[in-house]
């Protein structure tokens, strides 16, 4: 019963990612996975919000190409659903960008297409500037917000706030990704910046108040952190209201599916999480019905059984 809700190909993901999206289907299956959300990058439509590798040999081109992609993508993910069907369980979905507010809609416009389960709710830019890209970018976003990573997070939680309010995803990416490049990612929160951690606690509310999940995602990991996203003072807060957690690799490529799961399995246990989340879609009784999109409950225990990979 192992899946990830998260997940990229170098086909939709071009420059951002690698390989095919049906070999990282077929990599799924073949580590024991029952269940694949692909979640390619929802479309942007501002010049200024491409990123550097999107820039040759022309930025007007590069924007161009992604709204007709992200509909290539969604026919081709439907042609794998089928394909695939009695190998593994294929949700279709997107990560949400939210840049600024005026994506709102757009992401509202994605997620109302027949073939979207879900859609990931993420942040990967504060006051316009990409903060997961590289250590140079982060510092010119930490100079956008005064010159204080403090400010930083703050900006960041507060956008994130108007994401979550705006949209309401059924689950939040890499909650505190805006760790990744501080000089301090480990950093104690509630003890050291009050104001950051009273946004991470309003935050957190929002989410279990609308029944939205959290991702344990282990990219982190993989990025060189000690722990996944979220770290353990977030998740431990998130578990005392009772909030659900789901599982990612956040994949870019046939070479880090599954990567470093054993990990995060293994601290999901030590919060004494027994179960995570996922989705499965269910057929209509009727011809003619609306398909049913349901919450299904893994233990840890299955999941760790079905895992086809060393620990």
């Amino acid at each position: 019963m192992a899946f990830t809700m998260h997940s990229h190909s170098g086909q939709f993901c071009p420059g951002h990612a690698k390989d095919e999206l049906e070999d990282i289907i077929l990599q799924a299956v073949r580590i024991g996975y029952s269940t694949i959300g692909l979640t390619e990058h929802m479309p942007r439509t501002d010049l200024s919000d491409l990123y550097p590798e999107e820039l040759l040999p022309s930025p007007k081109s590069s924007l161009a190409a992604l709204m007709p992609r992200h509909e290539t993508y969604l026919a081709e993910a439907a042609r794998l659903q089928a394909k695939y069907a009695s190998q593994i369980h294929i949700l279709i979905g997107f990560e949400g960008e939210w840049i600024r507010p005026a994506y709102g809609p757009l992401i509202h416009s994605l997620a109302a297409h027949p073939a979207v389960d879900y859609f990931i709710g993420s942040i990967h830019h504060t006051r316009g500037i990409p903060i997961d890209f590289d250590a140079a970018m982060y510092a010119q976003a930490v100079q956008a917000c005064g010159g204080e990573e403090r400010r930083l997070f703050e900006a960041y939680f507060d956008e994130q706030f108007e994401m979550l309010q705006a949209v309401r995803p059924r689950v939040v990416g890499h909650f505190d990704l805006v760790r990744l490049f501080s000089a301090e990612p480990g950093r104690e929160l509630r003890k050291e910046w009050k104001g950051v951690w009273e946004r991470v606690v309003r935050n957190l509310e929002f989410v279990r108040g609308y029944g939205g999940w959290l991702e344990c995602n282990t990219s982190g990991l993989r990025k060189g952190l000690a722990e996944p996203y979220p770290k353990r003072e977030i998740a431990e807060e998130w578990l005392r209201m009772g909030g659900r957690f789901t599982v990612s690799d956040d994949s870019h490529g046939m070479a880090q599916v599954g990567t470093n799961y054993w990990k995060g399995l293994e601290y999901l246990e030590g919060l004494w999480v027994r179960e995570v989340w996922t989705l499965e879609r269910r057929q209509p009784e009727i011809e003619g019905g609306e398909r049913q999109l349901v919450e299904k409950a893994v233990s840890i225990d299955d999941f760790k059984a079905s895992l086809k990979l060393q620990p």
